[in-house]
């Protein structure tokens, strides 16, 4: 079996490099250089390793190579990751600025042969300049050709990236990161768990990046990223990881740090385990915050809730001389049974975590959608920040909410455009309105509070 590592600028990634490498993404425009140098400094010094900011077009490409030399004359030394959306004139270009440049070489062309031509000469800009790849394919990002054949299942996620991968391996082009998102945990702990399984046959093991794509913000946003990421880690999969929150980037890194420190210690679930009742195990944990509890305690029951080896469990968290109350334990456990599929109890959401390509300020609005939904039981509604790719990585959700700039928003109902163009200070009622009239509502509060 030959183990690859990738090497990024200083930083190595693969199966003998240790430990798991953290990274998080900019949310701002590259174009906005004071804003990105900022973002990427207080990330570097709460922990990340790796830094990825959007790259639409060539003028970003320029403002990477200038944040990249404000950065080196401050002593940080993060790499830095261009994501790279269809172009591949654009990719082609970051290859000579950026450590690392992500893309889906699917998305450089309608015509899967003139995909392949742009994708090797992609390959060989980065092999002239010693630039990493990675190969970034979203369960919502999956092209006609392979969804006629697989659906849009983790078959097909990891189908279209062995494709890409062979090439790789074709053109003897091996410094290469691979990662298959999606929002629904089992979605993602699936393809990848396919995709390891497809490596093994093939006798070349990539190093792979983990991430739970639009996991959404707070206490559920960090329980289904450490549930989904811990079910892969748990069994060995995985070099590197993103929490992808829409909050401040910086919010990332401490969720991402403790899922990484509890894997790198080769903790167990059974480190933690009381006893069991009933055939409910129960576990105790000690914590020294709130967050801590739930990542780690996600990293203990999110494997063994998606792999459905228990139904429930008992869980105590105590902080010094104090311990969780009921209230905070029963809370975690409704979120994570939601989380890994288990039982669904609320609203599900889906969130991009907003980068330089959003339209408008997500946070906010994200948050105002919540309060105003939350009242609905069994459906998915998505926030996206762009047009560009929101509609595809809502691959899971019933309806989305989407910004198309200018103060205008997109109400979609499952793939298809409802109403385009609605203001955005009459974007929610529009959505609880259609809601309403599909019979999709479960409660009869007003549209406003």
């Amino acid at each position: 079996m030959r183990y690859i590592t990738a090497k990024v600028r200083n930083l190595s990634i693969g199966h003998e490099a240790h430990p798991i490498v953290v990274q998080s993404m900019c949310n701002c425009d590259t174009n906005d250089i004071e804003s990105a140098v900022t973002q990427c400094r207080e990330m570097y010094r709460a922990g990340a390793r790796l830094v990825r900011l959007t790259n639409q077009g060539k003028r970003e490409v320029e403002s990477l190579a200038v944040i990249k030399d404000r950065l080196t004359k401050e002593g940080i030394d993060v790499p830095l990751v261009a994501d790279v959306h269809f172009s591949s004139d654009v990719a082609i270009a970051a290859a000579s600025v950026a450590d690392k440049v992500r893309i889906n070489p699917g998305n450089f062309a309608k015509d899967h042969e003139v995909a392949r031509s742009q994708f090797r000469k992609f390959l060989e800009e980065c092999r002239r300049h010693g630039t990493a790849v990675r190969i970034g394919i979203n369960h919502g990002s999956l092209g006609q050709r392979i969804t006629e054949i697989y659906g849009n299942t983790p078959k097909g996620m990891q189908e279209a990236m062995s494709e890409w991968v062979q090439m790789c391996i074709d053109e003897d082009f091996y410094n290469v990161v691979l990662s298959l998102k999606a929002s629904n945990v089992p979605v993602m702990t699936q393809a990848y768990i396919l995709l390891q399984q497809w490596m093994e046959e093939s006798g070349v093991i990539f190093p792979l990046h983990l991430g739970v794509t639009e996991a959404g913000n707070g206490d559920m946003g960090r329980i289904k990223s450490a549930a989904g990421l811990a079910t892969l880690l748990s069994r060995g999969i995985g070099d590197t990881i993103r929490v992808s929150l829409t909050e401040p980037p910086v919010n990332e890194i401490m969720p991402a740090r403790l899922i990484a420190e509890f894997f790198d210690t080769a903790r167990k679930p059974s480190d933690y385990q009381t006893g069991t009742v009933d055939g409910v195990p129960s576990f105790e944990l000690r914590c020294a915050s709130h967050e801590e509890f739930i990542v780690k305690a996600s990293c203990i029951l999110g494997p063994m809730l998606v792999n459905k080896e228990i139904d429930d469990f008992n869980i105590r968290c105590i902080y010094g001389d104090k311990e969780a109350d009921n209230a905070e334990i029963e809370q975690f456990k409704s979120d994570i049974m939601q989380a890994t599929r288990r039982r669904m109890t609320q609203c599900e959401y889906i969130a991009c975590p907003s980068c330089g390509r959003t339209l408008y300020d997500i946070e906010p609005v994200f948050n105002e959608v919540k309060r105003r939904t939350s009242h609905l039981r069994g459906l998915t509604i998505a926030v996206m920040g762009c047009i560009v790719n929101g509609p595809g990585e809502m691959a899971d959700a019933d309806y989305g909410y989407i910004g198309e700039g200018r103060g205008k928003v997109s109400i979609y109902r499952g793939k298809e455009a409802v109403v385009r163009s609605v203001p955005q200070e009459k974007a929610i009622d529009v959505l609880l309105d259609i809601i309403r009239k599909d019979g999709r509502s479960t409660d009869v509060r007003p549209l406003t509070e």
